[in-house]
């Protein structure tokens, strides 16, 4: 079996593949980083919920974008399974038959992401990531990652909204009957709603429009199904691609 871990800003999501399929997931707020025996105990504790043994993981990786956390986590998974997992990294990046230009500064989750529309789709793909950042990775099969785009996520504009305004709560994802808000909450929720459905759709229509072949267009992130309105600028929602991209670039060092 395969552990990936994939620790974002948000929420650390720790996954088991069976070869088939992803068997079992679970999510974990990243904030309030605790020891490395937390993590290792809520590991251990996991894979015996799982009914997994420590001795049936074959293979592991990591992919981080939260460095004061890689260090703690990667010792947890260790006395877990008693080797080292694959930390993506630029190093490994470098090894992958596939254009990543600032390799140096590239997230791992983007080109988890590439990685995984390169193997899953084979064809020009446009991913777009809702996390704590909302991310469009470009990624064509004749030059790998073209480029990103980077904006606040959903939830980080709602909690940047709520926490630096007097007064304003905190705000529930569900779209508003109306453009015009009756309350302090409905106000907010169109707002900042309506607004990120704009948003979206405004960078997917210029990123298209300096392409000049068309490209499939992938949501994949914590919040890539909440909002129906968007559903119709995707070709396919796909949860679990940061995961499958973990997975492939675990494969292609191995060989």
């Amino acid at each position: 079996m395969f552990l990936a871990i994939d620790i974002g800003n948000s929420n650390i999501v720790i996954a088991i593949h069976d070869g088939e399929k992803w068997k079992y997931q679970y999510r974990y707020d990243t904030k309030n980083i605790q020891p490395s025996l937390f993590y290792e105990t809520m590991l251990r504790d996991l894979l015996l919920e799982w009914s997994i043994t420590p001795g049936e993981i074959s293979d592991a990786a990591i992919s981080s974008v939260v460095p004061d956390i890689t260090e703690i986590l990667t010792s947890a998974v260790v006395a877990n399974i008693r080797f080292e997992p694959l930390l993506l990294n630029p190093e490994v990046f470098l090894k992958l038959d596939m254009g990543i230009p600032k390799v140096y500064e590239i997230g791992s989750d983007l080109v988890a992401n590439a990685y995984a529309a390169k193997n899953k789709f084979k064809k020009n793909t446009i991913v777009v990531d809702f996390g704590t950042a909302l991310t469009f990775t470009v990624y064509s099969e004749r030059n790998g990652i073209e480029g990103v785009t980077i904006s606040p996520g959903l939830k980080t504009i709602i909690s940047t909204l709520s926490g630096s305004t007097a007064q304003l709560p905190e705000i529930e994802i569900k779209i508003p009957e109306s453009a015009i808000g009756r309350s302090t909450s409905t106000a907010i929720r169109a707002g900042v709603l309506f607004g990120f459905i704009g948003m979206v759709k405004e960078i997917l229509m210029r990123i298209k429009a300096e392409l000049k072949e068309p490209y499939y267009i992938v949501a994949t992130g914590g919040l890539s199904s909440v909002i129906e309105e968007l559903k119709p600028e995707f070709d396919i929602i796909d949860k679990d691609l940061t995961l499958d991209g973990i997975r492939y670039i675990k494969m292609a060092s191995s060989h």
